[in-house]
């Protein structure tokens, strides 16, 4: 199990929901959120911060920069 992983083995959801689910409804209008978006976007970020993670390394950094997410 990773330190991102629950005890049932599921990942945590990384995302604020009903920050996200707001800002969704206020941008478009009035449309709801399914609650599956929250899995997606955690993993989109999970993504990004490897990605960024990787950058840094290389870098060899032990601090991960806004600069890695570009």
């Amino acid at each position: 199990m990773t330190e991102m992983e629950t005890t049932g083995g599921e990942k945590e959801t990384l995302v604020v929901a009903s920050k996200t689910k707001d800002y969704i409804r206020k941008a478009s209008g009035g449309m709801n959120t399914s609650a599956a978006v929250m899995n997606m976007l955690s993993e989109k970020v999970r993504q990004l911060c490897d990605e960024a993670i990787a950058r840094a390394k290389s870098d060899g950094r032990k601090t991960v920069m806004e600069r890695d997410f570009e």
